[in-house]
């Protein structure tokens, strides 16, 4: 497998996974052009992206799909209660809440906790080998801790400085509204979980979905690896992913 977080933040985001027979994206949330682009420049032709996973309806996440689709025909999947909010896609179908096939993928489902009409996350599987995509939530249900151990990537949110957002220009409700169960992953959640998560087979940690104002990369990092050395883990490779530039292509 190889995967590619080509963009994630508030602005954006879209991750690209392949295997020798599957190419998809999860997300579409970066305008069409950005996205062939940078598909582009992974050598890879967008006509041959065979699916985009939709984890839920927010603007930064579907955002270039309606255009994306006036190009190129990936079958879309999707829950159905976000249909009403992508009812312009001809090529869909609802997926199974515990987990589906795409073509040689196999995609676990896990519901996360987001003020989204619906969201999800996915672990993405080929063979012995998967990728954990899990941003835009507030909280982790313990009943997908299993599931969630001993992935070979973790893209993973780490969100805000809970100190930065309660001292930053956001509006109180606004706050409310991050911090909640129906929010995002702060730095130091984001670490608690990945610290019980990794294990042997892990080879890459992604931190995804950085708030612009209310975290820094230095602040995200600096959490983790604090975490990490608190639970005795020795754990070097971690990556920061960009909202306007893509991140290496990994290779699992």
């Amino acid at each position: 497998m190889k995967v590619c977080v080509l963009s994630s933040g508030s602005k954006g985001n879209t991750t690209y996974i392949e295997t020798t027979k599957t190419k998809i994206l999860i997300d579409c949330g970066n305008n069409s052009k950005y996205i062939t682009d940078h598909l582009q420049r992974l050598n890879v032709d967008p006509n041959e992206i065979d699916a985009i996973l939709i984890t839920h309806v927010h603007s930064d996440h579907i955002k270039g799909l309606p255009i994306f689709l006036k190009h190129f025909n990936p079958k879309v999947y999707m829950t159905e209660k976000m249909h009403p909010y992508l009812d312009f896609v001809t090529n869909y179908q609802f997926i199974d809440m515990d987990s589906f096939n795409v073509k040689d993928l196999k995609i676990d489902v896990i519901k996360t906790s987001h003020d989204a009409e619906d969201s999800v996350g996915y672990i993405v599987s080929n063979k012995d080998k998967s990728v954990v995509y899990v941003t835009d939530t507030g909280y982790i249900n313990k009943k997908y801790f299993p599931l969630l151990t001993n992935r070979d990537v973790y893209i993973f949110e780490s969100n805000h400085d809970i100190e930065m957002l309660n001292n930053g220009s956001y509006p109180f409700h606004l706050r409310q509204r991050i911090l909640s169960d129906k929010g995002h992953l702060s730095n130091y959640d984001s670490a608690k979980y990945l610290a019980k998560f990794i294990g042997d087979n892990t080879r890459k940690i992604i931190l995804a979905h950085l708030s612009e104002e209310n975290n820094t990369p230095e602040l995200a990092l600096s959490t983790l690896k604090e975490r990490l050395i608190k639970e005795k883990i020795t754990f070097d490779e971690i990556v920061i992913a960009k909202q306007n530039k893509e991140t290496e292509l990994i290779k699992i």
